[in-house]
């Protein structure tokens, strides 16, 4: 019976990978149509700039702060295999997907891999990071689980996370988790209110951004709390107007922090496991059209089981890029690559590839045009166990081989 299932999994993932193909095809023909002006918004960068200087990395250097215990949960806790045994929605295969939909994906490499959100459960919110089981341990899996997490934010900009069942990868499920922070008294937890540009999930914590950018949240991923609908209180689980009553049955509380100093701000992050220690990697929030340059940096993890020092509060390294919006950013084997926004609305975005000595940009269309990653790009996972990057686009939550990335950009 296994075989049999590995054999049919195959045939449907040689199905999905020619229907890509043909979208791709579909979507390079319309690359070539892009005007002259947003095919110079992929102007060559250049070679990364190192930030030696002293100064330089103290500017990003993370300040921690404690926080208070979260709110006790009336409904228990649980973990991530508990969470995905609830999982109650179903992402829907990139052949079931709608051409508008589907525009959302990269031109150029093309996914390998490709689902997407239903628009009802969508609706109001908008996407932002990923990571994966692949992050949270060298072999793939949490537990006997393999997962993806998927950040999303609505308009006012709480967030919650779909926790993704990806075990069978012609079927991902999954269900949601709202992120809440403990309020300064300790009674109560509140939303975290911010966009998610950067998530990573490294053994049992989860890292997020918050506050625009300028913290790091961490999150206990064994101390996911279930919702109920009795009570007062507005954000976890005790209110008949909170998470439960908006169908989100769980709520996961920050268990500490670390700050930037001054304005700075993070944009995306993914973890690097080609470092020793392994490495968490951010890259700046600059807006586009900035004159200024762009920051990446990282900081070391560590693997003490207790948790405790998980992240070292000072970069050991940092460059400068002259890539301004950047959404996501990976580094892997003294490569970084940078995902940067569509130079305008429902374009698409610029995948560069940089390091110390210069810069490639897989291309689509005319040798001019660069706009060939999916338009409102966002962050990078890499998953090494498996090779592949995920990302997400619009609705559509995708993957390729980072080798494919590579070949492109060569």
């Amino acid at each position: 019976m296994k075989h049999r299932g590995r054999h049919r999994r195959r045939k449907q993932g040689r199905a999905l990978r020619a229907f890509l193909a043909g979208t791709a095809l579909a979507l390079t023909g319309a690359a070539t149509l892009i005007s002259a002006s947003q095919a110079t918004v992929g102007t060559d960068p250049g070679a990364l700039k190192p930030l030696p200087s002293d100064v330089s990395l103290e500017a990003l250097r993370l300040h921690e702060e404690p926080l208070p215990s979260p709110a006790s949960a009336a409904g228990g806790t649980v973990g991530v295999g508990a969470v995905l045994a609830d999982a109650d929605h179903t992402l829907r295969p990139a052949v079931d997907c709608t051409g508008a939909e589907r525009r959302a994906l990269p031109v150029s490499p093309a996914a390998t891999r490709a689902h997407c959100w239903a628009e009802d459960d969508t609706r109001g919110w908008r996407p932002g990071a990923v990571t994966t089981s692949g992050d949270a341990d060298d072999d793939g899996r949490w537990g006997a689980n393999r997962v993806i997490l998927s950040g999303w934010s609505d308009h006012r900009g709480a967030a919650r996370v779909a926790f993704v069942d990806a075990g069978d990868p012609g079927r991902l499920s999954y269900t949601w988790v709202l992120l809440a922070v403990p309020a300064a008294d300790g009674r109560d937890n509140r939303p975290l209110l911010s966009p998610l540009s950067g998530m990573v999930w490294y053994q049992d914590k989860l890292l997020v951004t918050g506050d625009e950018g300028r913290a790091l949240y961490v999150y206990d991923l064994d101390r996911v709390q279930r919702a109920t609908t009795t009570g007062t209180d507005a954000t976890t689980d005790r209110t008949p107007g909170g998470p439960a009553a908006r169908g989100i049955g769980y709520v996961l509380p920050a268990v500490g922090s670390y700050r930037l100093p001054g304005g700075t701000r993070m944009g995306g992050l993914s973890l690097d496991r080609s470092t020793t220690p392994d490495s968490l990697v951010a890259s700046e929030s600059v807006p586009a059209g900035d004159d200024r340059p762009t920051r990446l940096w990282r900081y070391s993890l560590s693997d003490d089981p207790s948790g405790a020092g998980l992240l070292t509060t000072g970069p050991y390294e940092a460059y400068e890029t002259k890539t301004t919006d950047v959404r996501g950013v990976l580094s892997y084997r003294d490569r970084w690559y940078l995902a940067r926004a569509a130079g305008e609305q429902d374009g698409h975005g610029t995948l560069w590839r940089q390091d110390p000595s210069g810069a490639q940009a897989a291309r689509c269309g005319t040798d001019e045009t660069y706009q060939c990653w999916s338009g409102p790009a966002q962050s990078l996972s890499h998953w090494e166990e498996t090779g592949e990057v995920w990302s997400q686009s619009g609705r559509m939550l995708f993957s390729l081989p980072l080798h494919t990335i590579d070949r492109a950009l060569d």
